[in-house]
């Protein structure tokens, strides 16, 4: 394939739209206090003369990109900040604003309210710990519907204000009227403001500790975890397709692609036509590419495990055609990988300028891979076919765009979790580099030898748990991905640590790594911290931005016990990624740009209150005050050579640590040396009576 253009006059093309350098607030990054014994080695102090600032250059970026080649995105599902880091000391956290204590009425939503209408009045909630006498390792999901997280923040005046999580919980239960709705009200009330810390989840606190976490990244839409799962490679989950094709009924809502299904799916056989949901998507449908409206005779997408996800004919996404970094990455070739493309008419409907502006660019592609747990065959699957059972179809990204999933040359980049281990194990990642994903599942790759971690065998059953409700958690709750409703989370801090073991042990690998630890959405957990209100969507709901996520950045040449308060969502990983692997922004792609500029209208202003600007109808991966990248969790000295790389033994977790559950035995915090910020301060930690963590799985304990 002829090049376009050389490599310096590429790099020359795009700086004017990547927009590296920018300056930063001297506060922008700040140290975590009491660096531990095995961390102090490592540690910089902010006062210390080989502290780098976080303002980086056009040479400190081609530095960077000298030295980091690969980029792994642990991509996590439903935690908010809080809810996991909100004790970490030196964040921005529910005790403190990460340099001084912070008490309950400086602190958004602290103290919450939901109703006891047995008894005719109202009852207040506050945050709590629950350990691993709870069993805090498994918990049931919270509301996180688009209308219920909307209902949670509750704007007001553009101002979320952070106050209903409690009373939309109990409400969403209690008003059936009926006692048991009133029970199971009350408990998911007090589990939504629930929270966790090291003895729990010790691997998470132990790479936030020893490296960069950053306490000021949201979901790049208020939904669940469909339309964040696309926006983590587009920056948008539609918007811009929205503004492109409006719907043409008198409901703005109904903006769907309407035609003939068939085909039998798990069981279900359908036929006759559906409607398609969004662009933009706002809850969690099936992607096109495997469902009943796909008619590809060989090479189908995989569906999702039966029983599970829901093919109902409603609940199908639309094909999506907007811009995303698969296809950027496609770079001067991309001519050459859209022309493989089963339907180009159907699936580059929208970024037909696009492909012309990258194919001018030139470059060479950049490699990458979407590893998720039951898209293909699987350990569990014991030399079996594939059986997707751990597959949760709704949480593959790329599967919705019909460039990729409807393209033998891209969809070879869709593969399973045990993929990814055999990968590294045969050193068979693409020697120049690449970008690299991966998300568990249902259940881990250990299952059924490895279930869920229970550690009181007398919570919430006082009585002790009996083998039937011992076998239902182990059914419900042995999955990898973090997601409370059916995950475990020590199994998935412990997915996270074999891959980073994995990395880290492959020398080559390691020196050249970037690794984000990261999540879609919050399950709808109470965090204190209001998102900034970007956009509005069809229905007239916040769409942009959503409740508050942990991200992590992991790195020989990271920040070591250090906190970034870089602002950004999803896009501030496409930003980084952008930066160091020399692509344009998707949001300076013409498709995108002129969407971005058709949406500040007043035909889409008027889904916005009164005033309201749409200006973020798309991506917003350009550096801005609003939107930066996470370049301020590298450390410039470690590049330069002031200060020299950290070893991958630093990342390191003994494997033997990794498959002992319960991870340090429950005393994670002591273990790994760090006191959570309620300790220091003498908080009573104060668990509501009869609490149950459960009240879905183990009802009869509400």
């Amino acid at each position: 394939m002829k090049m376009m253009l050389s490599g310096a006059t590429i790099l020359a093309s795009i700086a004017s739209f990547t927009a590296p350098a920018f300056s930063a607030s001297p506060s922008l990054v700040t140290t975590q206090p009491d660096p531990q014994a095995d961390v102090q080695p490592y540690f910089v102090a902010d006062a210390d003369p080989r502290w780098s600032d976080a303002n980086w250059s056009a040479d400190d970026l081609a530095l960077l990109r000298q030295k980091v080649k690969y980029v792994f995105v642990i991509f996590n599902e439903n935690r908010s900040f809080d809810h996991e880091y909100g004790t970490l000391p030196g964040v921005n956290g529910l005790y403190s604003d990460g340099k001084n204590p912070r008490g309950p009425a400086d602190t958004p939503g602290f103290t919450q309210i939901y109703l006891d209408t047995s008894a005719g009045q109202s009852v207040t909630v506050q945050p709590f710990r629950v350990g691993p006498e709870q069993n805090s390792t498994i918990k049931d999901s919270t509301d996180h519907s688009h209308a219920g997280l909307a209902a949670k923040i509750d704007v007001k005046d553009g101002a979320p204000q952070m106050d209903r999580f409690a009373f939309v919980e109990w409400y969403r239960y209690a008003h059936s009227g009926s006692g048991q709705g009133e029970a199971m009200g009350k408990q998911f009330a007090r589990l939504v403001m629930a929270h966790i810390d090291c003895d729990t989840i010790p691997f998470f606190w132990r790479y936030a500790s020893r490296f960069t976490i950053f306490d000021n990244i949201f979901a790049t839409e208020d939904t669940p975890s469909t339309p964040n799962a696309v926006a983590m490679i587009a920056g948008q989950a539609g918007e811009t397709q929205w503004v492109k094709h409006p719907s043409a009924t008198a409901d703005p809502t109904q903006d769907g692609f309407t035609g003939a299904i068939s085909g039998t799916i798990n069981g279900k056989t359908y036929s006759g036509s559906a409607t398609t949901q969004g662009p933009p998507l706002v809850n969690d449908p099936q992607p096109w590419w495997g469902s009943e409206f796909d008619d590809t005779a060989t090479g189908r997408e995989p569906t999702g495990a039966a029983g599970k996800e829901s093919y109902n004919a409603a609940n199908i996404a639309s094909n999506l055609t907007f811009a995303s970094l698969p296809l950027s990455f496609m770079a001067g070739w991309i001519n050459w990988f859209t022309d493989q493309d089963r339907n180009p008419v159907f699936d580059l409907l929208d970024v037909k300028k696009d492909i012309a502006f990258i194919a001018n660019l030139g470059g060479e592609p950049v490699q990458w891979r979407w590893y998720q747990n039951g898209y293909d065959q699987e350990p569990t699957d014991k030399g079996g076919p594939a059986s997707h059972e751990n597959y949760v179809s709704h949480h593959n990204g790329p599967q919705y765009f019909g460039y990729i999933a409807n393209n033998p040359a891209e969809e070879t980049n869709l593969r399973g979790e045990g993929d990814f281990f055999a990968d590294l194990g045969k050193n068979a990642l693409p020697r120049n580099g690449g970008v690299f994903y991966l998300r568990g599942g249902y259940y881990n790759l250990n299952y059924p030898k490895q279930t869920a971690i229970i550690q009181n065998p007398n919570y919430p059953n006082k009585n002790g748990l009996t083998p039937a409700e011992i076998a239902a958690i182990d059914v419900a709750k042995s999955g990898d991905d973090d997601h409370p409703s059916y995950s475990d989370s020590q199994l998935a801090e412990a997915m996270a640590a074999r891959a980073i073991n994995a990395i880290a042990a492959n020398k080559d690998v390691w020196e050249h790594s970037a690794i984000v630890i990261t999540y879609d959405e919050s399950d709808g957990l109470y965090d204190h911290v209001a998102p900034r209100i970007l956009s509005y969507g069809p229905d007239g709901l916040p769409i942009a931005r959503g409740i508050r996520i942990p991200l992590l950045l992991i790195s020989p040449y990271a920040r070591v016990h250090a906190v970034s308060h870089a602002e950004g969502d999803h896009n501030a990983v496409i930003e980084t990624i952008n930066a160091l692997f020399g692509l344009p922004a998707l949001s300076s792609l013409p498709d995108e740009a002129e969407a971005l500029a058709a949406g500040d209208s007043a035909a889409f202003n008027a889904f916005a209150p009164a005033g309201f600007e749409q200006k973020f109808l798309g991506p917003r991966d350009a550096n801005s005050p609003i939107a930066e990248s996470l370049l301020s969790g590298f450390d410039k000295a470690r590049l330069s050579g002031a200060l020299p790389p950290l070893p991958a033994s630093y990342a390191m977790i003994p494997s033997d640590v990794v498959e002992t559950f319960p991870h340090y035995g429950g005393k994670g915090c002591a273990a790994i040396g760090v006191t959570p910020e309620d300790v220091r301060q003498g908080i009573q930690n104060v668990i509501p009576d009869g609490f149950n963590s459960l009240p879905a799985t183990l009802p009869a304990y509400n």
